[in-house]
């Protein structure tokens, strides 16, 4: 069976709360539940983490070499300021979906690069909560070729 671990940054734990009007009023706990459900339909194992330190993002994504065949990450703020955590996602040994709750080309210009994009195989952003799991039919989609 196929895995894939999902893998929040800064910030996300505070979902539903936090600028609910940039990210919505669902939470995290309720995205990870959405996307258990969905993957187990799609009989994947699904694993999912949140870290708000830049050092346990990147172990993170270490520890999921060879134990997880695909990845959706959403590094927060990490993902326009960490080279470190691009370099850890760049040696991934499967596909990496990067997500983005709201549209970060509308937002301040500081956040329209990713370093993380140059390295993942997609990006979804600004489709909020939908995000999640558009990323996680493009996983299946990508892990069973």
């Amino acid at each position: 069976m196929k895995s894939v671990l999902l893998l929040n940054g800064p910030n996300l734990n505070l979902l539903g709360t936090r600028k609910p009007e940039v990210y919505g009023t669902t939470t995290l706990a309720e995205i990870v539940q959405d996307l258990e459900r969905r993957a187990t339909a799609k009989s994947l194992a699904f694993s999912h983490a949140q870290h708000n330190g830049e050092g346990e993002l990147i172990t993170a994504v270490q520890q999921a070499r060879g134990k997880h065949q695909g990845l959706i990450l959403n590094a927060g703020g990490y993902s326009h300021t960490s080279i470190a955590l691009r370099d850890a996602v760049e040696i991934f040994d499967g596909p990496v979906i990067e997500v983005h709750l709201s549209n970060i080309a509308a937002r301040e210009s500081f956040r329209h690069h990713s370093y993380l994009s140059e390295v993942s195989q997609g990006v979804i952003f600004g489709m909020g909560p939908l995000g999640y799991r558009l990323a996680l039919d493009a996983l299946e989609a990508l892990l069973s070729r």
